[in-house]
């Protein structure tokens, strides 16, 4: 017997508000933090995309 999941509606205006924090929140943290950390950051993100095994 298989159920169905339950389809659960979302708010519109929270919806709105989400996009609306998610459009500003990379472009402020990058901003915020210094250029040295942002860099290690970054050195992290690609150690971890692209570690052999």
């Amino acid at each position: 017997m298989s159920r169905k999941p339950i389809q659960h509606k979302k708010n519109p205006a929270a919806v709105a508000l989400s996009k609306l924090g998610a459009s500003k929140g990379g472009k402020a943290r990058a901003k915020k933090l210094s250029a040295a950390v942002r860099s290690r950051i970054a050195r992290r993100a690609a150690n971890a995309r692209w570690k052999n095994d």
